[in-house]
């Protein structure tokens, strides 16, 4: 079912499925996609869990604020959790936004899945993005979110380590352009599981997705 809310004054549009009562996950969709990126995903967590799938702002059908720094990003997520404690999945930009959420919130996520997330650890030698007549996303978020991967925060980085949330990272090993490897370094405990199948893992080996996430929920 699709439902919109008002999170930080933006109006954020979200799949709901599941029982009301089942335990919170929330699935947080990578760049210039949308909640209908988790279709299949969000079926089979519900058989057990409450799921939200926001259209993170500049997305779908969620507002195009024109500002797209991460951690505000986090904080519409945050609003949207509303003080309850979720499970919370995220890939790639999603899963970026997930690592925010868990820095500033600690207290709203009970684990953290990260499907190839970018590090919050400069970049370099990456080519810059090019606007074309791509639509359903705001390109400013593509151009403003690039920024922020090439050159983060330092402090972003540092933040990482002082996480004490239970952490799965999986990599999309050495057929991503992402190198996940160091975010599950940064983190405190954090498991790393490599599936070698490109950065869209859920897509692309969704059997082993779901494998390696359930076993993650199920420890």
């Amino acid at each position: 079912m699709m439902r919109e809310t008002t999170a930080n004054g933006l109006r954020i549009v979200y799949r709901e499925e599941g029982p009301p009562d089942a335990p919170l996950m929330v699935l947080l969709h990578g760049r210039t996609a949308n909640h209908n990126d988790w279709n299949g995903i969000i079926q089979h967590f519900a058989r057990r869990h409450h799921v939200l799938a926001p259209d993170l702002r500049g997305h779908g059908d969620s507002a195009y604020p024109g500002t797209y720094a991460l951690p505000d990003m986090a904080g519409d997520v945050a609003a949207l959790l509303d003080g309850r404690r979720a499970v919370v999945v995220g890939h790639s930009l999603g899963a970026m936004v997930a690592f925010h959420l868990a820095m500033r919130h600690p207290e709203l996520v009970e684990r953290l899945v990260l499907e190839d997330p970018g590090a919050p650890l400069p970049m370099t030698g990456r080519a810059a993005p090019v606007r074309d007549d791509s639509t359903g996303f705001d390109w400013e978020m593509v151009f403003q979110t690039e920024r922020q991967f090439v050159d983060p925060d330092p402090a972003w980085a540092e933040g990482l380590t002082r996480l004490s949330v239970p952490a799965l990272v999986l990599s999309g090993g050495p057929s991503s352009q992402i190198r996940a490897e160091p975010v599950a370094e940064l983190i405190p405990g954090a498991q790393l599981v490599t599936i070698d199948v490109g950065h869209l893992i859920h897509r692309d080996a969704r059997a082993a997705f779901l494998e390696a996430v359930e076993e993650f929920l199920d420890a």
